[in-house]
């Protein structure tokens, strides 16, 4: 008897030892359950590294894995609402060889190693065109879409081919700007500005652009919904704004010297995606993200 129940407790311990260890190996995820562990990747392209481009990434703010499908976010504007919060379909991806495939639409078959860094961070590493990006994983309920207009604050000024000034205050002391009542920012760099003062309400093909200058955008230390935006009227010296987003279309300028409040709404939206569906202006050629480096400013914010 006492040999059975010696049999039995070694018979157990053995049970015993299989099972912790059997539970404690590794679990190494497949790289289609790291690609798609989270709704959309946010590209940050300020860490991006090495010489070459892949055209579809430099121009996207998000890109998501469903199912083989690839979707991104080319447009600030809408972001959280085109094709229900992940974008458009711009190509097909597998990763049944151990790395990720994509067949673009336009740009055609790229291969990427991938890299997780972090349990939110992944790295996409084109060995072909020499550059790595850098991805930042979230879920859609917690992504906060408002504050990728004030991350991308340029991109989103350019998403218009004109902006039209729809309102000025009361308040405030009259100022030459008061006679500017067009203005646009385009997407070659992210330096220039037009601005025109044709009456409002002039069809954008018709508009005369009285000047071209050099703007800049400011951090403000302290807060994220807030930017400075300096308009360079040389030889006639800088107008600075307190420069806030209302909505997709509408941006609050508060004008500095003056102290009067002015609105732009955006005219014309340029939607940068694949050819075959209009909206309003569609651009393929589309622009480059480049990274953007911004002074921080102190500033208090403007308390209307």
């Amino acid at each position: 008897m006492k040999a059975i129940k010696l049999l039995l407790a070694t018979i157990l311990i053995a049970a015993t030892i299989s099972s912790c260890s059997n539970s404690q190996e590794p679990y190494y995820p497949s790289l289609e359950e790291i690609i798609t562990k989270y709704d959309l990747w946010y590209v940050d392209y300020n860490r991006t590294e090495g010489i070459g481009d892949v055209p579809f990434i430099s121009k996207a703010f998000t890109l998501s894995f469903l199912n083989g499908r690839l979707y991104a976010n080319n447009n600030i504007v809408d972001i959280g609402y085109t094709g229900n919060g992940y974008g458009i379909e711009i190509g097909y991806y597998d990763t049944y060889k151990g790395f990720l495939e994509i067949n673009h639409n336009l740009d055609g078959y790229y291969d990427f190693d991938v890299l997780e860094i972090s349990s939110t961070t992944i790295k996409l590493r084109d060995n072909k065109n020499r550059v790595t990006y850098y991805l930042e994983g979230y879920f859609k309920n917690s992504f906060d879409f408002d504050q990728i207009f004030y991350d991308n604050i340029e991109y989103f000024l350019q998403e218009y081919q004109a902006w039209e000034k729809t309102f000025v205050s009361e308040e405030g002391d009259f100022n030459e700007f008061d006679y500017e009542n067009f203005l646009a920012f385009t997407p070659e760099n992210n330096t220039t500005f037009y601005s025109s003062k044709d009456n409002p309400g002039t069809p954008l093909s018709a508009i005369y652009w009285d000047f071209i200058g050099d703007y800049k955008v400011f951090n403000v230390e302290g807060y994220k919904d807030l930017k400075i935006l300096t308009l360079n009227y040389d030889p006639n010296g800088n107008e600075e704004f307190e420069l806030s987003v209302i909505n997709d279309q509408v941006i609050s300028l508060y004008h500095y010297a003056s102290g009067t409040t002015y609105e732009f709404t955006g005219r014309s939206f340029i939607q940068y995606r694949k050819p075959g569906k209009e909206k309003e202006s569609v651009s393929n050629d589309g622009r480059k993200r480049t990274k953007v480096i911004r002074e921080t400013v102190k500033r208090k914010k403007h308390l209307k």
